[in-house]
């Protein structure tokens, strides 16, 4: 496995329920703040294998980006449980993003 990925895969693992954290912010933290895409690569292909919380991740805007209507149902349904508002397929990224690395 890539450095790159593995580091990817650590900090998803460290998202503690009630944060989220954006795909460009993953990718900076892991050293390469151009690989957004990646990390989304990452998070599809590997969440089940590592057990990665998924569904705390989500773009720049704070938006839901799951084509699969169901499977964006489940993301929302899955923050709310964990505290964090989910309107329309967002939420309000200031008040959840957790700030690991500034």
């Amino acid at each position: 496995m890539k450095e790159f990925t593995e580091r990817v895969i650590q900090i998803i693992q460290r998202i503690p329920s009630g944060y989220i954290m954006t795909y460009g912010q993953i990718a900076k933290e892991a050293g390469n703040p151009q690989a957004a895409r990646q990390v989304a690569r990452i998070l599809h292909s590997m969440s089940q294998k590592h057990k990665l919380p998924w569904h705390r991740v989500v773009n720049a805007k704070g938006e839901i980006v799951i084509k699969s209507e169901e499977a964006a149902w489940t993301q929302a349904t899955f923050l709310e449980k964990e505290g964090i508002s989910v309107k329309e397929g967002k939420v309000i990224i200031e008040h959840y993003r957790l700030n690991q690395k500034k």
